[in-house]
């Protein structure tokens, strides 16, 4: 395990907290992986010149026609907004198009993404001491994929989707909407309530617009929130871990391990 990330403030304390919400893909699931390797066909069968796009330069890419995409149509479903993202892929890259059964499989990929090595057992550990509440870009379908990956059933307290809410994030409505549920349904209000994430772009910086706390995950390869993210010298956040496992063994340091 590396070690911990250094900048935390010694004087902040986890025991305000009752429940943690969390960004799933890129903080428990490595979607830039996931969503790398799926593309690979568009990267490689076409045209060998694709074969010079980077990792970094394909998330990149990715990244920017998916954000668009999700605030144009905010009502469209996450598994539609891949496949239509994929074959502006393709345009961009002057590639021809792919077929619709290639966009419907780059989109089915969610499945096949991974959990990162230290996600089950860290979500088991914080489960002991707050209440866990997913707020995802996702829609239901294609989060239901991937919570095998998580753990299964049980292992969140709450699973609150793009689909749901109708938008998506960093639209201060999701946050909102987080709000308003877990005061509903938990009684929780504002100031208990901890947000993990990875991507500061779409998590931190709105968070701290809404002035909730929030924990990074800055995972070590990440392309999206890396150190030489723009959002980074914003510093929006309280607490900074490599890996939720590093989280993990913070919140026991101080809490326990129950």
């Amino acid at each position: 395990m590396s070690a911990p990330t250094t900048d935390n403030d010694n004087t902040t304390s986890f025991k305000p907290f009752k429940l943690l919400s969390f960004d799933v893909y890129g903080t428990l699931i490595d979607w830039e992986s996931g969503l790398y390797a799926a593309a690979q066909p568009l990267l490689t069968h076409y045209s060998p010149t694709t074969n010079t796009l980077s990792r970094e330069e394909f998330i990149n890419l990715y990244n920017t026609l998916e954000g668009a995409q999700q605030k144009e149509t905010p009502e469209m479903k996450y598994s539609e907004v891949l496949s239509t993202v994929y074959q502006q892929i393709a345009s961009t890259l002057s590639q021809p198009p792919p077929s619709q059964e290639e966009a419907d499989e780059f989109s089915a990929s969610i499945k096949n993404w991974k959990a990162f090595p230290d996600t089950v057992d860290a979500l088991k550990r914080l489960k002991k001491h707050f209440k866990l509440v997913v707020l995802s870009n996702v829609d239901r379908d294609s989060f239901a994929t991937s919570l095998p990956e998580l753990g299964g059933e049980g292992i969140f307290d709450a699973i609150l989707t793009a689909q749901d809410i109708g938008s998506y994030k960093p639209d201060l409505n999701n946050f909102e909407y987080l709000l308003k549920e877990v005061k509903e349904r938990f009684g929780v209000e504002k100031d208990e309530i901890l947000h993990t994430a990875q991507s500061l772009h779409h998590d931190h910086i709105p968070a701290e617009i809404m002035k909730l706390r929030s924990a990074w995950i800055s995972r070590k390869d990440a392309t999206i929130g890396s150190e030489d993210d723009e959002f980074v010298k914003v510093g929006a956040w309280e607490w900074r871990f490599n890996t939720l496992g590093e989280m993990a063994d913070a919140v026991e340091k101080e809490l326990g391990g129950v």
